[in-house]
């Protein structure tokens, strides 16, 4: 499945495949055996799907612009991705089920190489970032779902380490101060705002896939890496 006919693009995500698969988790993601639905309805995964871009070493990553129609978080960029329902059997299959049905992307053109640590949300849902691999970039047909995407675009992977296009708000939340991204992303003429939980998640991804940490002080909210409450 070689998106790039000098075998340069393709070589360079084996190679990043193999690097991830390495990458040790240090939790436990199942969903806690509490005997009722809440931990599922409470739980869901997104998916940072990246491929390789035209241009030697340019790795990206897929995004959308969510639908303006929606209740919550209507027209703010996201990756593909939802609540974990009960016939999911763990969260990969919950990102690649919901990124079917958003955007259209069969699952079999995904590779899934590691999970990142879950992040917790102020109103304790549990979000699973999963890295998978899109070797072939040609073969995906974006198809979204208008319910609930508006448009699909795709951004470079590096640029969320970078310094540029970036700025910060300080914000405050149960005596924590933490620093909340904005990054201004233009893609076929459209104006994207990536931020929030979102930009931390690709911080994260970024950070990983580079082997390096952001160029700029990235002050993440406590309540990211931690149970909100013991909820869950």
């Amino acid at each position: 499945m070689d998106s790039d006919n000098s075998g340069f693009g393709s070589e360079t995500l084996k190679t990043l495949a193999q690097q991830l698969g390495l990458h040790k988790q240090k939790q436990n993601h199942e969903i806690p055996k509490t005997g009722s639905t809440s931990s599922t309805n409470k739980r869901a995964a997104v998916l940072v799907c990246i491929f390789h871009g035209e241009v030697a070493g340019d790795l990206r990553v897929i995004l959308t612009k969510r639908s303006s129609t929606l209740s919550s978080h209507s027209g703010e960029v996201a990756l593909p991705g939802g609540k974990r329902e009960e016939s999911d059997v763990d969260d990969v299959e919950t990102a690649l089920r919901e990124a079917h049905e958003e955007i259209g992307l069969d699952p079999s053109l995904v590779h899934v190489v590691t999970i990142l640590d879950p992040v917790f949300t102020k109103n304790g849902i549990t979000v699973v970032p999963v890295i998978g691999i899109l070797y072939d970039k040609k073969a995906f047909v974006p198809a979204p779902n208008a319910l609930e995407v508006e448009a699909i675009f795709d951004a470079p992977l590096e640029m969320f380490l970078k310094d540029e296009n970036r700025r910060a708000e300080e914000k405050e939340w149960m005596g924590d101060k933490y620093l909340l991204h904005f990054f201004d992303y233009e893609a076929d003429g459209n104006k994207y705002l990536i931020w929030a939980l979102t930009a931390g998640i690709l911080i994260t991804a970024a950070s990983v896939v580079y082997q390096r940490p952001p160029a700029f002080s990235e002050r993440k909210p406590k309540f990211w890496t931690r149970v909100a409450n013991n909820k869950l």
